[in-house]
């Protein structure tokens, strides 16, 4: 199935793709049977088959009625009316789509909100202060990676994956795929204990690196890893007229479905870059569009988007992967070298998934592109942090992934609730999927220091 992703670039008919956007599932499944019991294209097929898929997550993600998302805002944010969610529904900034009519917002649309809107973030009832510590930790690295050249830290951590008791299938073996680090500014990796034993650690350099389990689920099954490393970074601040006449050409190829040279992809190119023909300026010129462009918002899962690049430059909004793939793909149909980059982002303070991009100029090699985190500096008014996050990375990553979209070793049978990236980890029964949200995924840091 994992090879068949390209067939998402493929249209849906107009009787399903209406009553998609109408919000009648049900609907669409029925049509889709309907069509799958014809004589019907290949290509057709393989995507009438994912839209299935996908619609079966995508309503999940869209809990909130209107009404609902207005007490969600009413009993957290001071003053809060009915006009403002109005107003945000509007604008773009509260996602949202219509299910049976009518209007749902996204799950994590409170988070989103509160994250990228300093007005309601300053009207909360209650604030907490950890996102403050956090920010004041990353910029005294920052300055400090400036001022020494490098940065250089250990990190140990554990993460795991417990199936919840309502996807127990008693006695039935279940696969699961925990992320590990892998080589490339991470170095002296050690797993130091997998519980239960792992049945396969796939190689360092593998580029979507896990840990494999096999077993029989019971009530208290819970699968984890714990590992170090090191993480090493040199700063970077590359000289436009030291730019090599010769760059390379690996890395700049499309990869169905979405890292695609679309024509709203190339006419949005032309309009960033204009006449420039020096590829660090390009590259420079795409990193301000995003950053200063593109507003932040959580995402619903990525296998529900058809197109996660043109996603992004069309409605100017998404989270750090959605950022990230239109930066490599900007940068890819620029005929610039990029390439994908993500696991966790680890602070004293919090621990999440991330992701980012990388590069390459000739004479300098692979640099570093965090859209995500440069734009929230740049709403901030952090211009030197927004200016770090362009060729220059934080040491507090753990890199599981290098390429977009791979496979798994050993591959995985079903669906992945992600085909493109992990992060948290996947699971799955041999006949049957686990959907992410039947399990349970942490994540932990328990020893962090400078080396």
């Amino acid at each position: 199935m994992f090879e068949d992703l390209k067939y998402l670039k493929v249209n849906l008919p107009e009787d399903i793709l209406k009553l998609k956007c109408n919000g009648d599932f049900s609907g669409a499944q029925k049509l889709i049977d309907l069509r799958l019991k014809k004589q019907i294209p290949t290509a057709m097929r393989k995507r009438l088959e994912f839209e299935k898929e996908i619609l079966k997550t995508l309503k999940g993600e869209y809990p909130y009625t209107f009404e609902q998302a207005l007490k969600k805002m009413q009993d957290n944010i001071k003053d809060f009316t009915r006009e403002e969610l109005v107003e945000l529904q509007e604008d773009s900034q509260a996602d949202w789509i219509l299910v049976d009519g009518q209007v749902h917002f996204n799950d994590s649309f409170f988070g989103s909100l509160i994250k990228t809107r300093a007005d309601l973030e300053a009207r909360l009832i209650n604030r907490e202060e950890e996102d403050n510590k956090r920010a004041e930790f990353l910029n005294d690295n920052i300055k400090d990676t400036i001022q020494n050249g490098s940065a250089s830290y250990y990190l140990h951590m554990k993460a795991s994956v417990k199936i919840k008791e309502e996807a127990i299938i008693e006695g039935e073996k279940v696969k699961v795929y925990l992320p590990l680090p892998i080589i490339c500014q991470q170095s002296n990796i050690k797993i130091i204990k997998t519980t239960p034993e792992a049945n396969y650690i796939s190689n360092e350099n593998y580029p979507s690196r896990t840990a494999y389990f096999e077993a029989n689920t019971n009530d208290n099954t819970e699968f984890s890893v714990e590992y170090s490393f090191e993480s090493h970074l040199n700063y970077n601040n590359p000289d436009p007229s030291k730019v090599s006449n010769s760059q390379p050409t690996f890395d700049t190829a499309e990869l169905e479905p979405h890292i695609m040279f679309t024509p709203y992809i190339r006419e949005l190119l032309k309009e960033i870059v204009g006449e420039e023909t020096n590829p660090l300026i390009k590259a420079r010129k795409i990193y301000d569009y995003i950053t200063q462009n593109v507003k932040y918002s959580y995402m619903r899962a990525y296998s529900t988007i058809t197109n996660i690049p043109e996603y992004c430059a069309l409605n100017l909004k998404g989270d750090c992967g959605v950022q990230a793939s239109l930066f490599i793909t900007l940068c890819r149909c620029a005929g610039i070298p990029a390439k994908w980059q993500s696991g966790l982002a680890v602070t004293p303070y919090h621990v999440g998934p991330h992701d980012w991009a990388q590069f390459y100029i000739e004479p300098f090699g692979w640099l570093f592109a965090d859209p995500s985190f440069g734009g929230g500096e740049h709403r901030k008014g952090n211009l030197e942090k927004w200016n770090f996050y362009f060729g220059n990375l934080d040491p507090f990553r753990m890199v599981a992934n290098s390429e977009f979209q791979h496979e798994f070793d050993p591959p995985k049978k079903h669906l992945r609730h992600d085909p493109y990236d992990n992060q948290v980890g996947e699971c799955e029964y041999e006949n049957k999927e686990i959907r992410r949200e039947e399990f349970r995924a942490r994540y932990e840091l328990i020893e962090m220091k400078k080396i």
